[in-house]
């Protein structure tokens, strides 16, 4: 049976014995059973989260599950360029090599907010911490041969999404769903445009992108009122957040996997059901965006990569 026809799930996650893993937004929903299944394979995971208080009850969880799993946490805001550059010396410091990192933690449709620098929420959370905090640990993921990088984007990457270079913080007329999906999209376009390095680079590293379709998670939180009642029908319209973690557990494992890739789940829409390699949009793959925003993108962190 060829890969892309049969049902991919945990059970098919090689054993990660040796490989050290960081997962941002490791404490809950799709970051915590993304970290899990990788711990339970074997592997040496580090939970990067804003709260230790959450982040060390899912430690907790973890280790009960499988005495003896090799887990530990760093405290990180992504919404501060501050803590992301003291969460990458942190985990340079304790860790030689890298063999995955996965860009997961996220907010979406939140109240208008700004991050620690000014950023708008979503835009600096989403994107601009992740791409920091990916130019700073690189260079100890490029030497690693099978290292990769997976971001998790998202359905809304759609959704009323275009890269607003004349007011990317929002700042004249704020729509939380539009800033989601800005974010979201520059999600995608900064993984093609690191694989696009990377290969020019002949790099050992690839970067690949997932996404969990619709997922029962606390990122509905910020869900609009009007659109509350939706919240009781969670369970009949979105799947787990542990299937939600399936397409990211494969672009981050599966052998087949290949750079500049973008993994989702199989079913109606791609809202639920088990991993396959999906497309995302039209504009995503838009190589002068791509470009436009990686150099925007260093100058408002000022993070250069070595790539």
């Amino acid at each position: 049976m060829s890969n892309e026809n049969r049902k991919w799930s945990t059970a098919d996650i090689p054993d990660q014995s040796d490989r050290t893993v960081v997962v941002t937004g490791a404490n809950t929903g799709l970051g915590y059973h993304t970290a899990a299944a990788l711990a339970f394979r074997g592997a040496r995971v580090v939970l990067a989260v804003r709260n230790l208080e959450k982040g060390n009850a899912a430690l907790s969880r973890i280790v009960a599950a499988k005495p003896g799993a090799d887990i530990t946490l760093t405290q990180l805001d992504l919404s501060s360029l501050a803590s992301v550059r003291r969460a990458a010396d942190e985990l340079r410091s304790a860790y030689p090599r890298i063999d995955l990192l996965i860009n997961n933690a996220g907010v979406m449709w939140t109240p208008k907010e700004v991050t620690a620098d000014g950023f708008e929420l979503q835009f600096g959370t989403n994107h601009l911490g992740h791409f920091a905090f990916t130019g700073l640990l690189l260079d100890h993921l490029l030497p690693v041969r099978g290292s990769r990088v997976v971001t998790v984007s998202s359905l809304g990457h759609r959704m009323r999404a275009a890269i607003h270079f004349d007011d990317l913080q929002w700042e004249r007329n704020y729509s939380r769903i539009g800033a989601y999906g800005q974010s979201k999209l520059a999600n995608l376009l900064f993984t093609y445009e690191l694989q696009r390095r990377l290969s020019a680079a002949s790099a050992h590293t690839v970067a690949v992108a997932a996404h969990p379709g619709g997922s029962a998670t606390e990122l509905a939180r910020n869900v609009p009122r009007v659109l509350r009642p939706l919240n009781a029908l969670a369970p009949l319209l979105f799947q787990s957040a542990e299937a939600g973690a399936l397409p990211t557990l494969r672009a981050a494992t599966d052998p087949t996997v290949q750079g500049g890739q973008y993994y989702g789940p199989d079913g109606l829409g791609e809202q639920r059901g088990h991993p396959k390699l999906v497309q995302s949009s039209a504009q995503s793959h838009d190589p002068d965006l791509q470009r436009r925003l990686w150099s925007v993108s260093e100058e408002l962190t000022g993070v250069k990569f070595p790539v």
